[in-house]
């Protein structure tokens, strides 16, 4: 690939070009078509939205505006006024479906000094959404009037709306200051700018291609925001490092004395192939995320596999086309003092603070390895007393915000769930006398068990044989109080008194239930994306490097930096510890979907160094080196790219760590430390250390799989600074780099 590219650099650059555009402007025309709500979530909360859909019912987007006197009670004459007022000015703003009293449906606080204006909006949740700012303006224009009352409205429509421009506004922050960050810190490791810019904009691009891409196969998979956000976030990183790798490789290769033409066809055989290996790898742990079952994490693989081919695909075809083109031009823009900084023969000895590191490492690897595994399995460690839920938008939004100053208001006047759990009934006769009857019964039963309240609200669709019943449960939404109450009414409730009717469906759904159901389902398919996972990982590794124990000891690397990753999640997120340093809080749970997105991504992504790092130790290795000495060579030569990789794609999700919703801090601060944990104590001291201790076993292969295909490049390479070597050259040895003595003295 890198050979035809050098030798048709035209062709690759333009076509390139070429299929960026039209994608992204194919994408643009054909629209995204968005993940239903009886997609998103599996269980009983999916069946509920199934049969509103099947009666061309919609959701209904519900508000509440909470109407409260420290002085007055509800039955007082300037009491009913404003919340007459409220009703007569959300009525005429023509938004409003349906607004009840609270002196008609009782939703008056126990103290008697609060009362509960409910209300339904017109159209679905998308047209709700844009409905309710001039019920919010009337609500307010009420709240103006009445300075001695509390006036404020929350609901589905209210919070969707903030959620809603805040996951906009997030999103292009993210988009500009992750964008600068990367091409900041390729300046400084490359010291030249158009260096640094080629691999920002092969980002870019292929984000832009593979964004046009997702939308125009949207028809039949569809997608939704958090996708999206997945595909930048992943996109940028991977298709920043990757073209990272093949262009310090080729640029080392340049210093080290070879032609232009020799140095691209090296960087193809060696760096190139540890791309292909690193994004397939990606891509099949990304593929675990369709056995959920759970239409949200298919959306974000697909995206996320989209955007991981599509980098691949501009690394290994446009950027050697583009090398090709500049030459020793690709240094152009060189900035003074960052070329100083990088001094000839930093890139072969891995510099001062790597080689401070790793000298001690190989010298004592046992008690390097006893001292990194001990402290990756302490910071693991909090991982056992994780608890995941769907977080509800009190917990998602940030402290100090307005919504949740609200929600708790309308928490302290009516205690219980604000979000309540519905039952959607069908019935053959949903106006049967049974029915009504049933339903009747359903409210008695539900009040008097306890762990629910009122107001219940029971709305009957005759055409449609549907009624859907609202049942607030106590607890906060996502407690172990909601969760029992959901079970109670599922399990006890529901089967005593509708399902009694002959040929009645009666699923309950809610955010309650939604979580729950979830959770239930991440929990079933769980052992299974990992099983899949890492079985694949494992393969991938056997059949790369030839050697079981190498594709052991990635596996093994991998699982101890994601639950490190886990041990900090849990620490910061659930706990709240060192939670302030991060503008946050601790909110008691991990977002349900974050653990096991952490996971197939982490085990994708850590295979970017490990890939890398072990080809350069294996070239040591194939050119006759002993392994103590390989790994010297390979961990020393990859040092700098390792480390430009990872400050990128810790810098990257760190930026997601800083937005506002809860699960893309926890996202973004769960990747950074990841990466960090892998680049650093993995790469810099386990490998090294255990890869030493392991000695030649690392390279045994059983007898019984020497059929295995040999993917190793095969050719030779003439040494550094000889004359001319053909386009697409690929050696098993690669090249020996400046000071091979050297690093075989250091190594020893």
């Amino acid at each position: 690939m890198g050979a035809w590219s050098a030798r048709h650099r035209k062709t690759a650059v333009f076509g390139w070009l070429l299929f960026v555009v039209l994608a992204a402007l194919l994408g643009g025309l054909h629209g995204s078509t968005e993940i239903k709500e009886s997609e998103s979530m599996p269980g009983q909360v999916s069946r509920a939205a199934r049969i509103l859909d099947d009666a061309g019912l919609e959701s209904p987007a519900s508000e509440t505006v909470l109407v409260r006197s420290d002085a007055l009670t509800t039955d007082a004459p300037a009491f009913r006024a404003a919340v007459g007022r409220v009703i007569a000015g959300i009525d005429a703003t023509g938004k409003a479906a349906e607004v009840r009293s609270p002196y008609d449906t009782g939703a008056v606080s126990a103290d008697g000094h609060a009362a509960l204006v409910q209300l339904t909006l017109k159209g679905d949740h998308d047209d709700a959404v844009e409905n309710v700012p001039a019920v919010l303006a009337a609500v307010a224009a009420v709240q103006k009037q009445h300075p001695d009352l509390t006036v404020v409205e929350l609901g589905d429509a209210s919070s969707g709306k903030w959620i809603q421009e805040q996951f906009s506004d997030d999103f292009a922050r993210a988009e500009w200051t992750a964008v600068p960050l990367a091409l900041g810190i390729l300046l400084v490791a490359f010291g030249a700018l158009v260096a640094a810019v080629l691999p920002v904009v092969l980002a870019v691009t292929a984000f832009v291609a593979a964004g046009g891409l997702v939308a125009l196969s949207s028809g039949f998979l569809h997608t939704s925001d958090n996708a999206s956000s997945v595909m930048l976030l992943v996109g940028l990183a991977v298709g920043v490092d990757y073209c990272l790798f093949y262009l310090r490789r080729e640029r080392e290769e340049r210093a080290a004395g070879r032609d232009a033409s020799t140095a691209l066809a090296i960087a193809a055989a060696t760096s190139g192939r540890a791309v292909l290996v690193s994004g397939v790898t990606v891509v099949v742990a990304m593929a675990g995320m369709f056995l959920t079952g759970i239409a949200e994490f298919q959306a974000m693989s697909y995206a996320t596999i989209v955007v991981v081919i599509t980098a691949v695909l501009g690394s290994l075809t446009v950027l050697p086309a583009l090398l090709s083109l500049l030459g020793d031009r690709v240094e152009k823009g060189r900035v003074p003092l960052l070329a100083r900084l990088r001094r000839p023969g930093t890139a072969a000895t891995g510099g001062r603070v790597w080689n401070a590191v790793l000298t001690p490492v190989l010298r004592r690897p046992l008690a390097a390895t006893v001292l990194a595994g001990a402290l990756l399995v302490g910071l693991a460690a909090p991982m056992l007393t994780m608890h995941t839920a769907n977080l509800t938008f009190r917990q998602q939004l940030p402290e100090g915000n307005e919504l949740v100053a609200v929600s708790q208001k309308i928490e302290a006047a009516f205690p219980g769930s604000p979000a309540p759990a519905t039952v959607v009934v069908k019935a053959a006769d949903i106006d049967s006398p049974a029915m009504t009857a049933a339903l009747a019964d359903l409210r008695t039963k539900a009040l008097a068990s306890g762990r629910m309240h009122g107001p219940v609200d029971v709305t009957v669709h005759p055409a449609q044989n549907v009624a859907t019943v609202d049942i607030p449960l106590n607890g906060t939404g996502n407690d172990s109080v909601s969760n029992d109450a959901l079970r109670t009414l599922r399990e006890e409730i529901v089967p005593a008194t509708v399902l009694k009717v002959p040929g009645t469906e009666a699923p309950v759904t809610g955010r309650t239930a939604g979580s729950y159901d979830f959770n239930a389902k991440m929990t079933g398919s769980m052992p299974l994306v990992l099983g899949f996972v890492v079985a694949f990982a494992f393969l991938l590794m056997l059949v790369s490097f030839r050697s079981p124990v190498i594709a052991a000891t990635a596996v093994v690397l991998n699982l101890l930096s994601v639950g490190a990753a886990y041990g900090v999640l849990t620490l910061v997120f659930q706990h709240g510890v060192g939670a302030s340093l991060l503008g946050t809080a601790g909110v008691g749970a991990v977002e349900s979907w974050v653990p096991l997105f952490l996971f197939v991504i982490l085990f994708g992504l850590s295979m970017d160094y490990h890939v890398f790092v072990v080809s350069r130790i294996k070239e040591g290795r194939d050119r006759g080196l002993p392994t103590r000495a390989a790994v010297a060579h390979g961990i020393r030569s990859t040092a700098g790219v390792v480390t430009s990789a990872a400050v990128i794609m810790v810098a990257v999700f760190a930026v997601f760590g800083t937005l506002s919703m809860q699960a893309m801090k926890q996202m973004g601060v769960g990747l950074a430390v990841a990466v960090l944990i892998d680049a650093t104590v993995i790469r810099a001291v386990l490998l090294p250390s255990v890869m030493t201790l392991l000695g030649e076993r690392n390279w045994y292969l059983p007898a019984w799989l020497r059929r295995l295909p040999d993917l190793s490049h095969g050719g030779s390479f003439p040494p550094a600074g000889s004359a001319g070597a053909p386009h697409g050259a690929a050696s098993a040895t690669g090249p020996a780099p400046a000071g091979g003595s050297r690093h075989r003295r250091i190594g020893v």
